[in-house]
């Protein structure tokens, strides 16, 4: 039963509705109100009664299907097709029409068209672009619609602009995806001949050229081997013509066109020209000629007289059996070979060898492995030495070897590649310290102590002497740093002398530095390390060499070396003391240096770090910046604040030495370092706390004695992060050198810096 048709019996259209907006229908063009919204939709975007909006893209309208829009989803996809068209020709006398064979390209990104027309040789007609990309109307009356994918089939005709195109066939895309969208195509259409075509093919086919030259296909050859070059050493023997002479020839063998160039090698003061090319570049006969050919008298056709007559002239066929061709064989890359023999115009030229790629190409390509050279010259003459003049004492031995080398003196050549990768970079200082003391018997002189510094950069050696309270004697600068000779050479003689080296540089070792002799009794840390790192240049800190001399102990110096060591140990811990261990070595004679024994117990020995005083290191840093006038601890107060975004008054422990180098602050780096470390909890540190212990004046620091401000100077660069060896352990010492076992059961590990 229908409800009848009243107010609220009925289904509202608007229910659900949202938009209510209304096209605008009416304009003003030129101040003349007109109607323009025929094509428009009503309220909402609702079409009006019997309107139908037309279609603007094929696939995608706007508003339906894919959110993609269809420049994106069909960016350089074009459908083509083949068609042709009949054109009328009333005017010529061989043909009354033409047949036109085109392409047309459909886009579909914007569905537009475009036709080409192939272009053939010797038409007579504009070809090529016929109708430029665009959007094409259809016929009329519908010519206010365009051309759609869907117009588009197999063996129909299109107008395009008043000239009917008929389609025949398409590319297997094309056929791909009208089928895809639901498009069923037509059968191909065959394309009606062109008797004017027809004709102009049977003539072209007809005719032969009078002169037809063979085709020669040399561009794979060019792409194959261009820029590859095969080169041979050769030898010409001139001796035979007057003022002649041996010369020697570089012969160039080009891949990509089989052409030879020679080149020949003028040394010096030879009394020739030095002539750009001994043969240019180009295709070099086997065989001489007698006479050059004139140009044009050889070619690849001939021509036949077969009849001559004077009334009704001359008759010509082309020779095709090529009777009279020339055949001229000339030189190619098989033929040359070391020790063969080129013939270069009459003149004998003999190879006598050929580079590396040569001598590959030869053996990858006709497998030769016999590239023996051609001795064709006697071996030069060794020049005789230069005697050198004995050194004069004038300037340095090298400066005075420079200046005996060439008439124009010029600075001794420095070891630039030594000086970069020796020279200070970093706090890697590349610099070895020693101390050392006076090998003399004055008590004076036997007291003082010296700093040896070995440069790597350079091998020089400098001297400096701490200075000491109440020792009579003025500290500073010893020795200017320079290199230093050995002691034990001639003054005057032409070799240059010999100087110290690094490896003459060792703890136990006595120098001789300008007639004083000194003896180094330790090292620094960073010399250690440096030595035992890079122990194949010292073998005095090579434990492996210094392990082989234990092993060549005899067996009745074993047995005693366990006898002390179970003496000195009646604990059984596996640890003697290092004083215990060094003079059993010593006096042993196993021929062990000082320095390898001290190698040798920081190898197997127990290091522990020394404590140092906080309240002394702020006393010394204290003194340091008040020496130095450093007022900037405000300013650093305000960067530590800067950097601390969160204000925790703590930065971390990089921030924090950032800082300080970028305030340029004046402290020793052991000291900075030091210090940091007391104030450091886990990777932070409080900044507060230490810029109120650096704070000389508002928080001064009981005054230090010199000594104190002068141990932190001199560790700077002596001794900063030097460790003392405590204990060694022998019982791991045992085991690797003597296989022996320990008395201790389970030895604790030892640990090395």
């Amino acid at each position: 039963m229908a409800l009848p048709f009243l107010p609220g019996n009925c289904p509202s259209k608007q229910l659900g509705k949202e938009r209510f907006h209304k096209s605008q229908h009416f304009g003003c063009s030129n101040g003349v109100p007109l109607f323009v919204g025929s094509a428009k939709p009503g309220i909402g975007g609702e079409l009006l009664a019997g309107q139908e909006i037309k279609p603007k893209y094929s696939v995608y309208p706007r508003g339906q299907g894919s959110y993609v829009p269809s420049w994106v989803a069909f960016d350089k996809q074009v459908l083509c097709f083949e068609a042709y068209f009949q054109e009328a020709v009333p005017q010529a006398r061989d043909e009354t029409y033409r047949i036109r064979k085109c392409k047309i390209y459909f886009y579909l990104e914007d569905d537009t068209i475009q036709v080409v027309e192939p272009e053939y040789k010797n038409s007579g007609i504009p070809q090529g672009t016929l109708i430029c990309r665009q959007r094409i109307p259809l016929p009329p009356p519908d010519d206010d619609q365009f051309y759609n994918i869907f117009h588009f089939n197999l063996n129909q005709q299109m107008v395009l602009y008043s000239r009917t195109f008929t389609v025949t066939d398409c590319d297997s895309f094309t056929r791909n995806f009208l089928t895809e969208l639901g498009v069923r195509l037509n059968d191909r259409a065959a394309v009606p001949a062109d008797p004017y075509s027809n004709l102009r093919e049977q003539i072209e086919k007809s005719m032969k050229p009078l002169r037809p030259y063979e085709r020669r296909d040399t561009l794979k050859q060019f792409l194959d081997h261009d820029r590859k070059v095969l080169r041979f050493y050769c030898f010409w023997d001139d001796k035979d013509s007057v003022f002649g002479d041996p010369r020697e020839l570089v012969l160039h063998y080009f891949l990509a066109d089989d052409t030879i160039e020679i080149r020949e090698v003028i040394s010096p003061n030879s009394g020739r020209d030095n002539v750009p090319k001994f043969l240019h570049r180009s295709k070099l006969p086997k065989c001489a000629l007698a006479r050059m050919k004139q140009p044009g008298e050889i070619a690849d056709r001939t021509l036949l007289n077969v009849f001559s007559s004077t009334s009704k002239g001359e008759r010509y066929i082309l020779d095709s059996l090529k009777t009279g061709a020339v055949r001229e064989e000339f030189y190619k890359d098989s033929h040359l070979t070391v020790g063969g023999e080129v013939n270069v115009w009459g003149r004998k030229v003999i190879i006598t060898d050929c580079d590396d790629f040569t001598k590959d190409y030869y053996h990858s390509k006709y497998g030769i492995e016999d590239f023996t050279p051609v001795q064709y010259k006697a071996p030069p003459t060794p020049k005789p030495l230069r005697p050198v003049p004995p050194y004069n004492g004038f300037g340095s031995e090298v400066d005075s070897l420079s200046s005996c080398q060439g008439l124009l003196p010029k600075p001794p050549q420095k070891d630039f590649r030594k000086f970069m990768e020796k020279d200070r970079c970093g706090l890697n200082s590349n610099v070895l310290n020693f101390h050392a003391k006076m090998v003399t018997n004055d008590p004076v002189d036997r007291d003082r102590v010296f700093i040896i510094s070995f440069y790597l950069c350079d091998d020089s050696i400098s001297v400096f002497e701490p200075p000491q309270r109440n020792s009579g004697v003025l500290g500073g600068k010893f020795l200017e740093r320079g290199r230093v000779k050995k002691p034990g050479q001639d003054l005057f003689k032409s070799e240059v002398s010999e100087c110290f080296t690094a490896q003459d540089l060792y703890v136990g070792a006595t120098l001789c530095l300008n007639n004083k002799h000194f003896q180094l009794l330790d090292a620094d840390e960073y010399t250690f390390n440096y030595m035992e790192q890079h122990a194949e240049e010292f073998p005095k800190a090579n434990v492996g060499n210094i392990l082989s001399k234990l092993r060549s102990i005899p067996e009745e110096k074993q047995s005693e070396i366990r006898k002390f060591l179970a003496l000195s140990d009646p604990s059984n811990t596996g640890f003697i003391p290092y004083e215990s261990f060094r003079a059993l070595l010593m006096g042993l004679d196993c021929g062990l240096s000082e320095h390898e024994v001290l190698v040798l117990g920081r190898c197997f020995s127990e290091r522990e770090q020394p404590e140092v005083d906080a309240g002394l290191m702020l006393a010394v840093a204290q003194d340091f910046l008040k020496k130095k006038h450093f007022e900037e601890l405000p300013d650093m107060a305000r960067a530590f604040a800067h950097h601390d975004r969160h204000k925790t008054g703590r930065l971390s422990t990089k921030e924090t030495r950032t800082i300080c180098q970028a305030f340029r602050l004046p402290l020793p780096e052991n000291l900075l370092g030091g210090l940091l470390s007391k104030f450091t909890d886990g990777d932070e540190i409080d900044y507060h706390a230490f810029l109120a212990g650096i704070n000389w004046v508002e928080h001064p620091a009981p005054p230090v004695m010199p000594e104190d401000t002068l141990k932190f100077d001199m560790n700077a660069r002596f001794g900063a992060d030097e460790v003392p060896a405590k204990d060694v352990n022998y019982s791991s010492l045992l085991r690797d050198v003597f296989s022996f076992p320990s008395n201790n059961s389970d030895p604790p590990t030892a640990t090395s810096t």
